[in-house]
């Protein structure tokens, strides 16, 4: 057993640096310097998450202090739980856009509830959230469609201004979609086309220059609103309190320092720990932590507080990533801060960077 770990410890310090997954370190907007007094408009990004290009539109939307909704296929995210994970980890909201892009309205009722439970599924299987929001394929939709969302506790959206990026259209006729955006307008983009992705610093300042911010879609309404994080229209900028992994007090049969992919710690095994002592003057935070899995299978982190366990953060691959957990509520006062793994079963392990607290 020991052998065993001095290997996976090893391999652990020979991943290579240059593996960083930027979508999680670009420069962000910060929230204070929004100027939203126009109102929110909802951008939307349809048949994601794509190997080829979702790492890369997130990077651009944090880039340019934007958040989205990402409307995922249920066979994609089941192919790649780690961008969907992702996703949320940048800020982004996910809905549920069927599973295999068929057209609802030919389908019978069964085969509808399967389309969309399906995908629930496999994006609650992702991120432990299922989606509260559905965009039936090609917007089309009738009353079976509808029942059959609402019985499983989801709201259908379409779209009032269409980007055309699926017909054709240039950068410059996407940019001049969104600028036909108003207050509570939903924006339909796709997440595979060049011509999208390089729009987004555009459509940025162009909402910014009309008072204009990025926000979420009410589930109430279907319209776009302020996110209700407290956030603003961008994602967080990251000004929290973070305190390094190896100045954290570490514990377990087969904990050890790293210097690959990050300057961090390795939990080797199940009930391997790291911990330290937080004061908290009031009782409620959100936690990230930046972190990885040695190999593409899912490795898992508990966070506990007092000894209380208040969510877990999921790794699944090994390009460093952020997890958060928000709004977790606990003891005031001086408490102890506790990661612990609680998934290995031989063949994979958690290395961790940072916890960061806002």
């Amino acid at each position: 057993m020991f052998k065993t770990r001095l290997f996976k410890g090893t391999m652990a310090l020979t991943l290579a640096a240059g593996m960083l997954f930027s979508a999680h370190s670009a420069p962000v907007v910060n929230a204070a310097e929004s100027n939203c007094a126009n109102g929110y408009v909802a951008l939307t990004f349809d048949d994601g998450p794509n190997a080829g290009n979702t790492a890369n539109l997130l990077h651009a939307l944090k880039q340019a202090g934007l958040r989205a909704t990402m409307f995922n296929l249920g066979q994609n995210a089941q192919n790649y739980p780690s961008l969907v994970r992702d996703q949320v980890a940048a800020g982004m909201w996910v809905g549920n856009h069927s599973y295999t892009h068929p057209h609802m309205t030919t389908l019978s009722s069964s085969q509808m509830s399967s389309e969309i439970t399906r995908t629930q599924q496999a994006i609650q299987s992702a991120t432990g959230s299922a989606p509260k929001l559905f965009r039936p394929p090609y917007g089309e939709t009738n009353a079976a469609l509808k029942s059959v969302a609402a019985q499983n506790g989801l709201t259908e959206v379409l779209w009032n201004v269409d980007s055309q990026d699926w017909n054709g259209a240039s950068t410059a006729q996407i940019v001049a979609a969104a600028g036909r955006l108003q207050n509570g307008d939903v924006f339909l983009m796709h997440d595979h086309y060049q011509s999208t992705l390089q729009a987004i610093p555009q459509i940025a300042q162009n909402l910014k220059s009309r008072g204009l911010c990025s926000g979420m879609i009410s589930p109430s309404t279907g319209r776009a609103v302020a996110p209700d994080d407290g956030s603003g229209g961008t994602p967080s900028p990251g000004t929290g309190t973070k305190v390094e992994a190896e100045s954290m007090t570490k514990g377990g049969q087969y904990t050890s320092s790293i210097s690959s992919p990050f300057a961090g710690v390795a939990l080797y095994s199940n009930n391997d720990w790291v911990k330290y002592t937080q004061y908290f003057a009031n009782g409620t935070h959100s936690f990230s932590l930046r972190g990885a899995s040695n190999n593409a299978n899912i490795a898992r982190v508990d966070l506990k507080i007092g000894g209380v366990t208040k969510g877990t953060f999921y790794f699944g691959g090994s390009y460093p990533a952020v997890y958060t957990i928000n709004n977790v509520s606990h003891g005031t006062g001086n408490q102890e801060i506790q990661l612990v793994c609680t998934s290995d079963n031989g063949t994979w392990d958690v290395l961790i960077d940072y916890l960061e607290m806002k």
